[in-house]
């Protein structure tokens, strides 16, 4: 049994964006139940090495539409993070699932076999579309997605990991 691009990047940054909602409106009730700021959460970092909770939340875009759009491109260049409140950030990643829903199985498909460069520092390293979405963006977009569901447990948001995983889809 083979297994179609669409199933592997889009349905995936669907399921995981719709989670993501689900985490940032969490956290933001969380604050608002517990007299907190939500601003004060955007710089929160796990470790003093690592870079913060607005930057995670918009890695998980840049990871997901943002390398959709670098396949359709040719040029995947990690994009500089927005400086987004909190209502902003949900909001982009709501606008990201939206955009994200629009993309066709047909159109996945034949980004299959696609020239796709990593353009980095004044360096290109060439990919195939299917390459660069499977071995680089998912694993960028899981890391990214799973630190910022980590960041607003560590602030005492009530999250499990139902949370994270948003809703399944099951076959049988």
């Amino acid at each position: 049994m083979s297994i179609a691009l669409y199933d592997a990047t889009i349905a995936t940054y669907l399921q995981t964006l719709g989670a993501l909602e689900g985490v940032l409106a969490r956290g933001f009730d969380h604050c608002r139940d517990n007299a907190i700021d939500p601003q004060e959460i955007l710089e929160t970092r796990i470790h003093p090495d690592m870079l913060p909770f607005r930057f995670q939340v918009g890695s998980t875009i840049s990871h997901s539409v943002g390398a959709i759009d670098a396949v359709r491109s040719g040029t995947y260049s990690p994009a500089r993070t927005p400086e987004l409140d909190y209502a902003g950030l949900q909001k982009a990643v709501s606008e990201a699932r939206e955009t994200l829903g629009k993309v066709t199985r047909e159109e996945a498909e034949s980004f299959i076999g696609k020239d796709t460069q990593f353009a980095f520092g004044g360096r290109s390293i060439p990919f195939l579309a299917q390459d660069i979405l499977l071995t680089f963006s998912i694993p960028n977009f899981f890391f990214h997605s799973s630190m910022t569901y980590a960041i607003l447990r560590a602030k005492g948001v009530p999250l499990g990991k139902r949370d994270f995983m948003g809703q399944m889809r099951i076959k049988r």
